[in-house]
């Protein structure tokens, strides 16, 4: 229930005046005098708008005693304000202030089961309309209702209206879709791996670029994936299973911990390096009263990924790493890289990856401009830092080109004939160590 209980307390706060007037009117809180405030406005949305939750237990009952005097005042409180539906209460207290900037949802394709255009197909029959390949981020902030479109960037992602809600939908239950930002679709792309490469996901939960990097692999490789909490890898290894992807191990263990000189990782050729930050560039989450970090904190979350990502680079074998935050501080992501490139000399080098993205790194060193940005009101996604290091010098393999623009690569589907409904394929059985 979990995403039911983050989309019942953001609608809560959305509704939040109007709910007060509700219980003033009511006297919940003077009848139930053990009742907090905010868990009274969970509630009585909840039993009054929302969809019911399976879970609430005493409070829920303590709320269904009251239902019909919340009924009535919320009646009264439509004649007063001269509405018919529950939305137009909203009216009066909103109107002044234009909405946040919403993201788009984007779906990723699991191409480990479907394709791009039996997706599409798909959801066609569903009664959406498909609109084609987006030509600007303009045409994705215009969507609405039930139009979706072909992402301008990266080439197995829809793009759909915000707050449409798939997790009831068919293709997600089975896995043949992914619900993935688009910013955090960005480091497995850009990480690019050959068909039969050794990987490491180092900081791997909860797993959708895990799943995203054994779709672009084919499940032709090996993924090592590590996260130090055990819940964290039991939902992911569950998630992983239902994409179907096979050829991973999971560890708990923390990434700082594993030795690079392990026989077991003598393959590993690429990294994708996600590691905790201060979460700045995160959007649409349940609305919070929060300072900005300090810079004690700021510079705390900088010394430890500075480590990890040198801790990477140490792999005898790497010729690809991309190092990526959601945050938008420079301390964790253009500073972080700085020191780095610095600590290791000339072993490694800055790619201009992606040239068409025209959002770049900050300028805050010679070169800064090959990293990528990701911003709300940009790219209408999370807040999001990319940059891709490779390898340099006497002895290395020749990299591999890295994506210039989504227009260059082939359609997943291209030429098929689309198939009535998505099959299920068996899958091996992993287990997390």
């Amino acid at each position: 229930h979990v995403r039911q209980l983050y989309a019942l307390v953001s609608e809560t706060l959305r509704y939040s005046s109007v709910l007060e007037k509700l219980l003033a009117g009511a006297a919940l809180l003077r009848a139930e005098k053990k009742l907090p405030l905010p868990l009274a406005k969970v509630l009585v949305y909840d039993l009054l708008f929302g969809k019911g939750l399976k879970c609430g237990g005493r409070w829920k009952a303590l709320a269904r005693r009251h239902r019909a005097r919340l009924e009535a005042e919320l009646a009264r409180l439509k004649v007063q304000q001269k509405v018919s539906r529950n939305e137009d209460l909203l009216a009066p207290v909103q109107a002044a202030s234009p909405p946040a900037c919403q993201v788009p949802r984007y779906v990723r394709v699991n191409t480990l089961k479907t394709c791009v255009d039996d997706a599409i197909d798909f959801f066609k029959r569903q009664g959406y309309s498909y609109l084609g390949k987006a030509a600007s981020v303009e045409e994705l902030r215009a969507l609405s209702g039930k139009k979706f479109l072909l992402d301008l960037h990266l080439p197995e992602l829809l793009v759909f209206p915000p707050e449409t809600d798939f997790h009831d939908n068919l293709l997600y239950t089975s896995g043949h879709i992914i619900l993935q930002d688009k910013a955090s679709c960005l480091p497995a792309f850009l990480l690019s791996p050959a068909a039969g490469s050794h990987i490491i996901d180092a900081c791997a939960a909860p797993g959708n670029k895990t799943s995203h990097l054994a779709a672009i692999l084919k499940n032709k490789g090996q993924i090592f994936a590590f996260d130090v909490d055990t819940k964290r890898l039991a939902t992911m290894n569950t998630m992983l299973m239902r994409a179907g992807v096979t050829g991973f191990q999971l560890a708990q263990q923390d990434f700082l911990t594993v030795d690079p000189r392990d026989p077991k990782y003598s393959k590993v050729t690429y990294i994708l390096l996600d590691p905790s930050c201060s979460g700045s560039g995160m959007v649409n989450r349940v609305p919070r009263e929060e300072a900005a970090p300090s810079a004690e904190r700021l510079q705390a979350l900088a010394g430890f990924q500075r480590k990890v990502l040198s801790h990477a680079l140490s792999f005898p074998a790497l010729q690809r790493l991309v190092y990526s935050t959601c945050s938008l501080h420079q301390e964790e992501n253009e500073d972080v890289v700085q020191a780095v490139l610095q600590e290791w000399g000339s072993a490694f080098r800055l790619v201009n990856a992606f040239p068409s993205w025209p959002w770049r790194g900050l300028a805050a060193f010679s070169g800064a401009e090959s990293c990528l940005r990701a911003s709300p009101a940009d790219t209408l996604t999370h807040g999001f830092f990319v940059a891709v290091l490779e390898r340099h010098g006497e002895g290395t393999a020749a990299p591999s080109s890295l994506p210039a623009a989504a227009e260059d690569n082939p359609q997943h589907g291209e030429g098929t004939e689309p198939r009535a409904a998505p099959k299920k394929r068996k899958r091996k059985k992993q287990w997390v160590k």
